[in-house]
């Protein structure tokens, strides 16, 4: 029987390369990555070529991809959409020679001082666009909650789920990001539970937004994944330490890094490995 929890990570937080990456996963005994960046590029760069080279690589190893970690929906609603559709299909082909079903995704930066209400239709318009891409294959389009783009609420994320209506449209459950955002994280599980089919694993505090190991904020990571467990999900926890800066973390945060944060590493990937697995000894 598939173990209720697999275990996933950003493994580019402990190292850019991958032979470092597939070194710390061995060392925590974990079999699956979500790819985010390798070899110091991002994962949705990789030609078809690298991507088959670095499949080559994890076969060896016997490491999976849980997802693709990829930055699509992380440009701004009013940017240019066609090359971002295109980048998107790319990922798609990437998707298929990794084996893997899952590509992480988001719903577009708001531009600042504007309400995202606003930008509703053109949001669902431009998901629609990349659901009509992916038909007729098994690939599950997985939405973020993220701060400062279209799906950074509850609400706004089961607008989403409402409008878009299909299989292959999930959503990923990130408790760090809901509590930057100031989400209560159980009432958003409540309203989103039924289509969340992965978590991201990071937890903040709700004073100053600090991110901290999984069980040491305010984002009720134990009590979520309980009740996941009692509802019976089956499913990746993929962690997103966000401890240290690392290669990327700049662009992913919309340029909000703080200069003298610590470097990433092995380490700091470590430290949120045990954190996570503390904390589901109790769950």
């Amino acid at each position: 029987m598939m173990s209720q929890f697999i275990l996933s990570g950003f493994s580019d937080e402990a190292s850019n390369e991958l032979e470092g990456q597939l070194e710390v996963l061995a060392s925590h005994d974990m079999e699956y990555m979500e790819m985010r960046g390798v070899n110091d590029k991002n994962v949705a760069d990789l030609t078809l070529e690298e991507a088959r080279a670095v499949k080559g690589e994890l076969d060896a190893r016997g490491i999976h991809l849980s997802a693709i970690g990829s930055p699509l929906g992380k440009i701004k609603i009013t940017d240019d959409f066609e090359p971002h559709l295109a980048l998107f299909k790319h990922v798609l082909a990437l998707a298929k020679i990794f084996e893997t079903t899952y590509i992480r995704m988001f719903s577009f930066f708001i531009p600042e001082g504007e309400e995202a209400d606003q930008y509703k239709d053109e949001v669902i318009a431009r998901w629609q666009a990349f659901l009509d891409a992916a038909k007729g294959t098994d690939i599950v389009l997985l939405h973020e909650n993220e701060k400062d783009i279209y799906g950074d609420t509850a609400e706004r994320c089961y607008t989403l789920v409402k409008a878009l209506g299909s299989d292959q449209f999930k959503l990923i459950f990130d408790f760090a990001n809901f509590v930057q955002c100031d989400v209560d994280t159980l009432q958003a599980y409540a309203l989103l539970k039924d289509d969340v089919v992965y978590f991201h694993i990071k937890d903040a505090l709700y004073a100053g937004h600090k991110v901290v190991p999984a069980g040491y904020g305010d984002g009720q990571v134990e009590v979520i994944l309980r009740e996941a467990k009692e509802r019976g999900f089956q499913g990746f926890l993929s962690l997103e330490p966000h401890l240290g800066n690392f290669k990327g973390f700049a662009e992913l945060e919309n340029n909000q890094v703080e200069e003298a944060m610590d470097e990433s590493g092995p380490g700091k990937f470590g430290v949120a490995v045990t954190a996570l697995k503390e904390l589901l000894e109790r769950v």
